[in-house]
């Protein structure tokens, strides 16, 4: 077998960076293969990857070209204009249209060489384009804010788009036809709607509709903080709730009591997300919360979670044994569900029988059998459970374990050739058995059935583009419990904010304790000690507890100090 070897014929921009000396030859035709490969624009390679800055290319291009580079900061975006470019092409060739004059269109673009970006969007609009020279990372994150201006922005969204909306309640019966004036109230509708795709469009991973006596507010859960973004008029409070409780197929005429239903929101073809939504009678109407489910979620994989090295090797080690079971704790919001989804979707094969009892379950995934328990009909967790070891199952996932006949059935199935997950509330992985004991399960079954027990919460992400470097107290640093030995050997990252992200944060990373079971700690269980002399001997054993997971987070640069005491508080 012959490997080629031919050299790329380095031409336009690229090689105006290499005879500027901010490329070497050959690392301009490693970009160039790997743009192709990856199917993107070369400055986007070389910007994404930190190979060249783009204010650099940027400044080569301008002297190359004899052009100036424009600030799109200055410029008030035209969505009619954006329109007139597919989506497509936009994000295919890395350009998007500015300004309209005439039969000319004025692109932005960050390399003025590609000429087959302006060919295409000229023979696609029927207008000569003129290239527009910017910053590529601006260009980038102006993209992003114009497709999401033109796409599903609430300012932009007409009356038809938001009233034709493919929204039905999640058991699939059939959509809502009431001619109530409460619900299908069509300003009602728009502003649901809207508040709907706004949420998904930021991130948010809960919705509050709430009822005050001179005012009515909405919140929006991002990255864990709420935050409000509408106060629509109190006089609409009843109409609001109306028309969502039709929407999940809920009663409207009961207002006295809590109610749960589920609402699938259709996207596209390929992407639909389904909210859980609950009601709760409050002295000036009924507070609506809705939970945003996205199936995606489960899928990212184990590496996209923040489990440090050791920690994913101790977790995917204990999903690897046959029997055992798994305890994910922590409080309400902290990720438990999308820890356990991503174990059960590595475990998730043709050859291994997987059930699930949840209350509700909020992640639908082909291949696992899912319970909805039911306590007003008999269908409990233990119910559900002792039917699934009738069933021949591999891998059992109990959505949280409440009682002692719930306990007893899990803990035994573990003993018995089974993989049991489930979770508990619970302030760190060492309560957890102290948990189990309080709730009435004997020392023995907990030391020989639980082989792993992970307790997590979830820390804002520091933003790439805008954190900076904080100066803090080397005294300050050694009270929040740094060694020593780490302190000037890392710099610590502060919150800023930018147009990317939401007060300097975007996203969310996982903190662990993941603290599998030794056989010293099983003999201590059995001896019956506290939940502080388990701590100590996780110590001793080398196992990070959640403060110095959240201190490595911190020695990373992935967040920042402040968000650290806010999530791991003693």
């Amino acid at each position: 077998m012959v490997t080629s070897t031919a050299k790329i014929a380095l031409s336009g921009l690229a090689r105006k960076l290499v005879s500027e000396g901010l490329l070497t030859e050959s690392d301009a035709e490693s970009a160039l293969k790997q743009a192709s490969k990856e199917r993107m624009p070369l400055t986007t390679y070389l910007v994404e990857n930190g190979v060249v800055s783009a204010r650099e290319i940027a400044m080569v291009a301008a002297r190359e070209f004899g052009v100036p580079v424009f600030d799109l900061r200055v410029m008030d975006l035209d969505t009619d204009v954006i329109k007139l470019v597919e989506e497509k092409l936009i994000r295919h060739h890395h350009a998007l249209p500015l300004l309209k004059r005439g039969n000319r269109l004025f692109v932005a673009v960050s390399d003025p060489t590609n000429l087959n970006a302006l060919d295409e969007i000229k023979f696609h609009v029927g207008m000569n384009t003129e290239p527009v020279l910017v910053e590529e990372d601006k260009l980038s994150s102006t993209i992003e804010a114009a497709l999401n201006a033109t796409d599903t922005s609430l300012s932009d969204l007409g009356d038809e788009d938001l009233d034709n909306l493919d929204i039905s309640a999640e058991d699939n019966k059939e959509k809502e036809d009431s001619a109530d004036s409460d619900v299908d109230d069509a300003p009602v509708v728009r502003f649901i709607n809207k508040i709907l795709l706004d949420a998904i469009n930021k991130g948010a991973s809960d919705i509050h509709f709430e009822p005050y006596e001179k005012i009515y507010r909405v919140r929006l859960r991002q990255d864990g903080i709420l935050s409000e973004v509408a106060k629509p008029p109190v006089q609409l409070a009843n109409k609001i709730s109306a028309r969502l409780k039709v929407m999940s197929r809920l009663d409207i005429s009961e207002r006295r009591i809590p109610q749960d239903g589920r609402i699938k929101l259709t996207l596209s073809k390929n992407r639909a997300i389904d909210f859980r939504l609950s009601t709760c009678p409050t002295l000036y109407g009924e507070k609506i919360v809705l939970r945003i489910l996205d199936p995606s979620s489960a899928k990212l994989g184990i590496d996209a979670l923040g489990y440090e090295e050791e920690q994913k090797r101790l977790y995917l080690d204990a999903l690897a044994k046959p029997y055992g079971m798994i305890l994910v704790t922590g409080p309400t919001g902290s990720g438990k569900t999308v820890s356990l989804y991503t174990g059960l979707n590595i475990l998730n094969t043709a050859d291994v029988n997987i059930s699930t009892a949840e209350d509700p379950a909020e992640i639908n995934l082909p291949g696992i059998n899912q319970v909805n328990v039911n306590p007003k009909v008999g269908l409990t967790f233990s119910s559900a459970l002792k039917a699934f070891l009738r069933q021949d199952p591999d891998v059992i996932m109990v959505g949280e374990i409440r009682d002692i006949e719930t306990a007893e059935i899990a803990i035994k199935a573990a003993q018995t050739g089974h993989l049991v997950l489930s979770t508990l509330h619970t302030n760190d992985a060492p309560q957890t058995l102290g948990r189990l004991m309080n709730i009435g399960v004997a020392p023995y079954n907990i030391a020989s059935a639980v082989s792993l027990i992970i307790a997590q919460r979830l820390g804002r992400r520091l933003c790439d583009h805008c954190k900076q470097p904080e100066d803090i107290p080397k005294e300050t640093l050694l009270q929040e419990g740094f060694a020593p030995e780490e302190i000037g050997k890392f710099t610590p990252y502060r919150a800023v904010g930018c147009d990317r992200c939401n007060k300097g944060y975007k996203g969310r990373v996982g903190i662990y304790q993941v603290m599998p079971v030794s056989e010293e700690m099983g003999r201590m269980i059995m001896q019956g000690c506290t939940a502080m002399d388990l701590a100590d001997q996780a110590d001793k054993e080398g196992i990070p507890d959640l403060r110095k997971s959240g201190l490595k987070k911190i020695k990373d640069g992935i967040t920042s100090l402040e968000e650290i005491n806010r999530v791991t508080k003693d």
